[in-house]
């Protein structure tokens, strides 16, 4: 990369490879580029618009703030930072919130306080147990948990010691943790590693490893909590009870806003000075984030993502069955992926020539994250696009 920068973007580090547009505003489900282009959006940046873009509750409600008191640090309390905790400790049933900004940092704060228990208990326990396909973040503690080598490398030596098992092998998950585990670490449904839900039969293996090993589990819930598949949370789908969870993404519906969720025992442990962010939990957040819930729990916005998701599933499949190069949908609610023969970069492109926005990940799967007030005539325009995108990169 030359360090000669000729444009304002050149600025930028080199960490994203972006198409040559510049989106200017968005309504809905759908984003418009400087030139004008319409597009219909299916990453919802990547998860986090989830009432998709300029919802006009959630915009009036960070305005009205942001005329008042965007952030007063946490040396002091201001209104709203309770409210959010009681929200999500109803929500989740795990009873202590630490607000903070992203998801890395959410999961960087539950992997820090797994050790922090233990350390509380006397007991010298600081490994961890985490997923083939897992992916927990870019900080160094999230990396460390995260599988794809790709990821890693260029950054070793990580943090501690890490053990990975196959998501679809509860025996090898069983033999992983031990008395030294601190915790398991999982995705109820993994997202950046190909969208890929764990089973009924994993999340009772994971419960009968922590239940005789005594290791703390902890949920990412960052990308499927928060009502993604029609749920307030993945994790009692799959019979676990996690003692830590780290949420993020839609929470702020495109503000950033996360938290850590702790049961009473691992919060317990923490004591004033073990930990901190500077603006986690803002004023501003906060607010963004009591209207995005205000919107899933108290206006049934839950309900619709179900019906959604219905449709959604249906048309996939549907699609599948026309199209052989589908090999795979996997997903639930509103977060899908079709696992596709060879590499899917370039239905991705072809997608966008054509006004649908979606994203690769894991090589060769399609993801599609859609808002979360899609209509079902937006969902079949988003597949007839799709369908044409898959047959015309095939060509």
């Amino acid at each position: 990369m030359s360090t000669a920068a000729t444009t304002a973007s050149d600025r930028l580090l080199g960490v994203y490879r972006r198409p040559e547009m510049t989106f200017n505003r968005g309504a809905g489900a759908w984003l418009y580029d400087t030139a004008g282009n319409a597009y219909l959006d299916f990453i919802s940046g990547v998860g986090v618009n989830a009432l998709g873009h300029a919802h006009p509750r959630v915009a009036a409600a960070i305005a009205e703030q942001a005329a008042v008191v965007s952030h007063t640090s946490n040396l002091f309390h201001h209104p709203f930072q309770a409210p959010l905790a009681e929200r999500l400790a109803q929500l989740s049933g795990l009873s202590r919130v630490f607000l903070c900004n992203s998801g890395a940092e959410a999961v960087e704060t539950c992997l820090k306080f797994a050790r922090r228990y233990w350390y509380s208990q006397g007991a010298s326990r600081n490994t961890f147990v985490a997923l083939e396909h897992s992916f927990h973040g870019r900080t160094m503690g999230a990396l460390s948990v995260t599988w794809d080598a790709h990821y890693r490398d260029p950054f070793a030596p990580l943090v501690g010691a890490v053990r990975f098992v196959s998501p679809l092998d509860p025996d090898a998950l069983l033999a992983a943790a031990d008395e030294t585990t601190a915790a398991v670490i999982l995705e109820p449904i993994q997202g950046e590693g190909g969208v890929r839900p764990l089973t009924k039969q994993f999340g009772a293996a994971v419960s009968e490893a922590c239940a005789r090993t005594g290791a703390l589990l902890i949920a990412d819930e960052v990308q499927c909590g928060l009502g993604r598949t029609g749920v307030p949370f993945v994790s009692p789908t799959l019979g676990i009870s996690p003692d830590l969870m780290a949420i993020g993404k839609a929470l702020g519906a495109g503000f950033p806003v996360a938290a850590a969720l702790f049961s009473d025992r691992v919060a317990d442990a923490a004591q004033p000075g073990d930990h901190g962010s500077t603006y986690g939990g803002n004023a501003l957040a906060c607010r963004a984030a009591l209207a995005f819930l205000e919107e899933l729990i108290d206006r049934g916005l839950l309900d619709r993502v179900k019906a959604m998701g219905a449709v959604l599933e249906r048309e996939l499949h549907a699609l599948a069955a026309r199209v052989p190069r589908v090999v795979e949908v996997r997903g639930a609610g509103l977060m899908w992926g079709l696992e596709i023969e060879g590499d899917a970069a370039a239905v991705v492109d072809a997608a966008r020539s054509r006004g649908l926005l979606i994203n690769r990940t894991s090589g060769t799967v399609l993801r599609l994250l859609p808002p979360f007030v899609i209509t079902e005539a937006e969902i079949s325009r988003a597949v007839e696009l799709l369908e044409a995108s898959l047959r015309e990169s095939e060509s």
